[in-house]
């Protein structure tokens, strides 16, 4: 009984290796050229969508900075509005009330608003 297992197990292995060895290839994948031609257009979309727009707002923001002058009525990042009192090289004085005032670092302003710019109405 335990002969006709081996024979049995034995003849099973040899019919089913060649099967194994028999295999195709795997397919050769996409060409250069065609993966180009699908990531070209991936790559065109993320530029004009997000990269190109955001340089622009950086470079409208840097512009607003460099034209920051006495008297102007800023809007910082933490929400504080005042009007400028001092400018220097890194950083701006701005009057909140009176008798107070803070410094702030210019990058942190996010809007300028100009004592001849009517301020917007609430509706």
């Amino acid at each position: 009984m335990r002969n006709k297992m081996v024979i049995s197990g034995a003849s099973l292995t040899l019919i089913a290796a060649p099967a194994f060895a028999q295999a195709a290839g795997a397919p050769p994948g996409p060409s250069l050229i065609m993966q180009l031609v699908f990531f070209l257009p991936l790559i065109l979309i993320f530029y004009f969508l997000l990269i190109r727009p955001q340089q622009q707002r950086a470079k409208k923001h840097a512009e607003m900075i460099a034209a920051i002058k006495r008297g102007d009525t800023v809007v910082t990042s933490g929400g504080l509005i005042g009007k400028v009192n001092k400018v220097t090289d890194g950083e701006i004085s701005v009057d909140l009330a009176d008798n107070v005032r803070v410094r702030v670092v210019k990058s942190m302003v996010l809007e300028v608003r100009n004592k001849a710019e009517p301020v917007p109405a609430n509706d």
